[in-house]
């Protein structure tokens, strides 16, 4: 694995790979499936669905709090504390420009929030000189129904009118280190394999935002020293996995080729030089699915799913799931399960079939399933006996 960028180390390497990825301009003859994907399985509906708060339009993020209420951001840019089925309007959150995929997205708790009260919010910030926006990280303290002590920590540049990728899904690490990622802003071309720039990245701070000194490029000369991983797309689904300690993403592809991969220091995922996607028109920007200096993904959907939401099954409520991993579909409207043995999905089964925009998927305090549905609000899974 090269621990630098090709544009940093070996310019006239990186001219002739990217002149090579770019003669492929139609249809590609490459297999539209991985060989060894497995079908996907219809909804066995071996659970029951209970709401547990209504009335939500997009419920982008969600935070179960010690109290054992739920703290969910709307989209749109509202902050939602739900308890008991009494919904508060948190008031003082901070100002999002609310504009295609933009707006108020992810919200987690420091892992010492009993004691030090910190949560964090990722959201689409207008804070620059440049006019549109790009993806901004806030930590605050709740208290009563205000958010106080608000800090930016990061704030992605430039801005961009563009309305897409803002990636905005974080997490905890082992290490105490916050993770979270930034999409490439529709800029393709540009950003991803560029670590001079913010965007297609997964950064890495301390939680009151400085930055670690052993980041794969904080002494490398102009770049954003806050990256961890390069070459993404724009992941919009985070966890740490709860055995091996690993942050895992899924992201967006283009037509095809949307992504699980497990963060590696300094990695290189191949955004747009490498992947199993097609452009949304049919024709095609790489001949490349591997590169021996970039990572292969831990799995990959063809067709294209639109994944949000990410999580992997624990507790003792599902016994026959434990291990799996579950992703919400955007396109299909569904909550997709993935079954792992020796390190490969050996089964794709389909939970909420027909819900709804499948948006965010957390495992409760209290061991359960909990999921947002835009349109509808956070429904619990629980197996019928």
């Amino acid at each position: 694995m090269l621990r630098y960028p090709f544009n940093i180390i070996n310019p006239i390497f990186t001219v002739i790979l990217i002149l090579t990825v770019n003669l492929a301009c139609a249809q590609s003859d490459r297999p539209s499936v991985k060989e060894d994907q497995p079908p996907i399985m219809g909804d066995k509906k071996n659970y029951q669905v209970e709401t547990v708060v209504d009335g939500l339009s997009v419920p982008w993020g969600m935070a179960f709090l010690p109290d054992g209420s739920l703290l969910i951001t709307e989209r749109e840019g509202d902050i939602i504390l739900a308890k008991e089925n009494n919904k508060t309007q948190i008031e003082g959150g901070p100002e999002v420009v609310a504009r295609g995929q933009g707006g108020l997205l992810d919200v987690i708790l420091h892992p010492n929030y009993e004691n030090n009260g910190w949560l964090y919010l990722s959201y689409s910030s207008s804070e620059g000189e440049e006019d549109g926006a790009n993806t901004a990280i806030m930590r605050a303290k709740l208290e009563g129904s205000q958010l106080t002590d608000q800090e930016v920590i990061y704030k992605a540049v430039p801005n961009t009118r563009k309305g897409q990728h803002f990636g905005s899904r974080m997490a905890f690490g082992d290490d105490g280190y916050l993770y979270f990622s930034i999409g490439e802003r529709g800029e393709r071309d540009v950003n991803p394999q560029d670590i001079t720039r913010d965007g297609g990245k997964i950064y890495r701070l301390n939680p009151d935002g400085s930055i670690p000194e052993d980041n794969p490029f904080y002494n490398e000369s102009n770049a954003k020293k806050a990256i961890y991983s390069y070459g993404h797309r724009n992941p919009q689904g985070m966890f740490k996995h709860p055995e091996t300690g690993e942050i895992w993403v899924n992201e967006h592809g283009p037509r095809g080729g949307d992504e699980i991969n497990i963060v590696k220091k300094g990695a290189n995922y191949g955004w747009p030089l490498v992947s199993y996607g097609i452009n949304y028109s049919g024709t095609t920007f790489t001949e490349l699915t591997s590169h021996p200096d970039m990572e292969q993904p831990f799995y990959y959907w063809v067709p294209s799913i639109a994944p949000s939401g990410f999580e992997i099954i624990t507790g003792d409520h599902y016994p026959e799931w434990k291990g799996d991993l579950l992703v919400g579909s955007l396109k299909f409207q569904y909550l997709e399960k993935l079954s792992i043995e020796n390190n490969r999905v050996v089964k794709r089964e389909k939970l909420l079939d027909e819900m709804g925009r499948i948006r965010n998927v957390k495992i409760g305090p209290d061991g359960y399933i909990y999921v947002g549905v835009e349109g509808k609000g956070i429904v619990k899974i629980i197996p019928k006996n």
